[in-house]
Order: C-alpha cells, then sequence, then structure tokens
C-alpha cells in the first residue's frame, strides 16, 4: 500500500512550497497514507525513493474531484513526469467517477499546462465545489488570507475545471 512513503510525500510537498513560495497548501502523512490505501493515488518511484505523487478526493457526494497534490522530486523534473503522473490521476479519476466533474486549483504555469491539456478550463471559484471541507483544506497555504477575504471566490490559485460530458482527451 506504500503508505509508509506518506511522510516522506508531504515532506516533499512542504519543501516545494518554501521553494516557490507561492502558495501550496500542506499535507498531513495520515491524510496521505488514507489516500494510499483507498488506491486514491498515483506514486512514482526510481528504485525505493519516491519521485512523484498526487492524489484524488470527491466533494459533495461525489460531483466533483480534485486531484491535488502534485509533486515531483527536483531531480526528476522537466522530463514529463508530472505530466505522466497527472494523466494518470486523470484516468484514475474518470475510472472511478465517470460523471463528476474533474478540479484543480494550482499557480504552477506547468501544471495549467498539463491540465489544459488534458480538457480542463479556467474558471471562476464559483464553478468548483461548495463544500467547506475542500476549503478549508487550504488553511495551510501562505495565501489562505486572500481566500478568506474573498469568501472563497479567488486567490492567487487558478480554478481548472475538466466536465464529464464535454470530449475529453484519450490516452
Amino acid at each position: 500500500m506504500h503508505t509508509n512513503y506518506a511522510t516522506e510525500i508531504c515532506e516533499m510537498i512542504e519543501t516545494a512550497a518554501k521553494i516557490r513560495g507561492t502558495g501550496i497548501a500542506r499535507r498531513n502523512p495520515l491524510y496521505i497514507a488514507q489516500k494510499l490505501q483507498e488506491g486514491k493515488s498515483i506514486i512514482a518511484f526510481a528504485g525505493n525513493q519516491v519521485i512523484g505523487f498526487c492524489y484524488i478526493e470527491t466533494w459533495e457526494h461525489e460531483q466533483y474531484v480534485a486531484n491535488s497534490g502534485l509533486i515531483v522530486h527536483p531531480d526528476y523534473r522537466y522530463v514529463g513526469l508530472a505530466k505522466q503522473i497527472k494523466e494518470k490521476a486523470f484516468a484514475l479519476s474518470r475510472k472511478r467517477f465517470p460523471e463528476a466533474k474533474i478540479f484543480g486549483l494550482t499557480t504552477s504555469l506547468a501544471v495549467m499546462k498539463i491540465n489544459s491539456d488534458l480538457g480542463y478550463k479556467p474558471v471562476t471559484f464559483s464553478e468548483l465545489t461548495t463544500d467547506a471541507s475542500f476549503w478549508k483544506g487550504c488553511a495551510s497555504c501562505v495565501n489562505y488570507d486572500i481566500l478568506q477575504r474573498t469568501q472563497h471566490k479567488m486567490c492567487l490559485c487558478t480554478g481548472m475545471l475538466c466536465e464529464p460530458n464535454k470530449p475529453q482527451k484519450t490516452f
């Protein structure tokens, strides 16, 4: 189940957040372990080293699926690994929740490009889930005050959405 890698994954996410300085919500190792146990994650290895990760989470009775926590170890960036992980997370989302709208929040231009290639469109936050527990997950981000001040209507992140009944790319 790879749950023993949860802390390492969380450390990768937190390190990336500090380096980028643009805001990435921290994750709890128990939460990441749960995603690994539930089969709601994609994990990439080089030998025994975790080099990439992403997980999926459902909101509003499976009407929405977020692809979250995308991270690639710095030594493995710029080789297409993030795109491969995101494609697999997207396929997992489609397989397990075929009618759900898939969404994500990001400040990363590279992730915006990957999402766009998968059929996501930039949207206002009003088109995303209204589930308070999703937005609470942003609380550890350095930009959370912006999100609070705007009543979850905007932040520095770009919201991107892919709807199930619109034509999608296949893999």
